[in-house]
């Protein structure tokens, strides 16, 4: 198969590692990719947002299947352009079409899909500006900290969390006037859950589905959770506290509904479902999906995963995943992200990397990086990622920090503490 991968960072690099392996690839593509998804295959230069670009690589190099990594073109319906012309119409996409893509598209869309279909969620209402007064009345009638979400896309920076009451009721008004633009014209006000949190992966090709591995990632860019926050700074996988019967749960209570209740809405969902989620007490509660791989997440589940991935991608487009059952490595995986020095605010790039023949055991997923006249340069704030395997997630980050320290570019910078929350 000919296999064109749509994306820039270590989400795609991973899937593009994974989709290398298989016995059924031909060629492999990557748009636009970075400066290492080219070991891989062939980077083409193109947007993820320019779907008539795609579409003529799609024809010229006779692409049999399209993996979407990031969120913004599926919510643009880049299935459904595909889908509506003849001459791709045959095209294998693994994403969902703009119908689906409202789950990660809108939050109150998100939110309602949960309440219509029984699924444990946080205590939540929508407002829009001419509702300012009623939203700031619904905080009072919450607990702090307050939480405030921008309804639309906001390349993860539309979620608040406020301890003051005064402060929430505040940020709600400048989020209603435009503080994320188009994203908070309407915003949703959640209860606070207090518990762990974990990532759950499921592949569906709308009626049947895989769980893959499940995965905790560290948001905050500060040592012990504190700080802004980023794209991801680490991701661990398994979850300890993720055991069977919490697994059996999200099973039953989340994705069993989550896949039934697309289908009962008549909204066809082929493609990745990431389920974040909340344990309180050992019970699942869902905060939000995407409808895409996790990343930094993805660099720890893709090497889990024994199968081969084409076959499984194969499997889903067709619609006879419930032919397909998954083998995980047993092992414990581990990601920590070096990231540009001033990270997640602003940073400098094009700063010369080195000491990646120096790695030793672990594989380096780039995140934003790019070729130079030869030189490896950072092209982004989240720069690599560096997944290593051990017998727990201890061993496995201790590999995965000693080729951090080997790995060097002006100002790096990653989180020491990664896991310290599973001891």
């Amino acid at each position: 198969m000919r296999i064109l991968v749509l994306g820039s960072g270590g989400r795609e690099h991973a899937i593009g590692w994974k989709i290398s392996q298989s016995e059924k690839l031909e060629k492999l593509f990557i748009a636009p990719g970075n400066g290492g998804t080219q070991d891989l295959g062939e980077n083409l230069n193109l947007s993820v947002g320019d779907f008539e670009s795609i579409k003529k690589a799609v024809i010229q190099e006779k692409i049999d299947m399209l993996v979407v990594g990031p969120e913004d073109p599926l919510v643009q319906g880049i299935r459904d352009f595909f889908e509506k012309d003849p001459q791709t119409k045959d095209l294998k996409i693994i994403g969902p079409g703009a119908a689906g893509a409202q789950l990660e598209g809108s939050k109150d869309f998100s939110k309602s899909f949960m309440q219509r279909h029984g699924i444990p969620t946080a205590k939540h209402a929508t407002f829009q500006l001419s509702g300012l007064q009623d939203g700031q009345a619904f905080l009072s009638q919450l607990k702090p900290p307050y939480v405030l979400k921008a309804d639309g896309l906001a390349a993860g920076k539309g979620v608040l969390i406020l301890e003051n009451l005064e402060e929430a009721r505040t940020e709600l008004a400048n989020m209603l006037q435009g503080k994320f633009g188009k994203a908070s014209e309407r915003v949703v006000i959640e209860e606070y859950l207090d518990g762990i949190e974990c990532s759950v992966f499921v592949l569906t090709d709308g009626k049947d589905y895989l769980i893959l591995p499940e995965a905790k990632d560290y948001k905050r860019i500060g040592e012990g959770d504190t700080g802004l926050n980023t794209g991801g700074m680490g991701a661990i996988s398994p979850v300890p506290f993720a055991d069977d019967s919490f697994m059996k749960k999200v099973e039953e209570q989340i994705v069993k509904p989550s896949v039934q209740g697309l289908a009962n809405e008549k909204i066809p969902y082929t493609g990745f479902l990431f389920i974040g989620l909340m344990a309180v007490e050992g019970n699942p509660y869902v905060i939000e999906y995407n409808v895409r791989m996790g990343d930094p997440e993805t660099e720890v589940v893709m090497p889990r995963i024994q199968n081969d991935l084409v076959e499984l991608l194969s499997a889903a487009a067709e619609g006879r995943l419930g032919q397909e059952n998954l083998e995980t490595n047993p092992e414990t995986a581990a990601t920590l992200m070096m990231v540009s020095g001033g990270y997640p605010e602003a940073y400098e790039k094009e700063k010369e990397i080195s000491g990646l023949d120096q790695v030793e055991d672990s594989l380096v997923f780039h995140a934003g990086t790019k070729l130079d006249q030869g030189k490896l340069l950072t092209a982004g704030g989240r720069v690599l990622a560096i997944t290593s395997f051990g017998k727990d997630h201890k061993e496995a980050l201790s590999k995965s920090y000693a080729n951090a320290r080997r790995i060097q570019f002006d100002k790096a910078y990653y989180r020491k503490d990664l896991g310290f929350d599973l001891d």
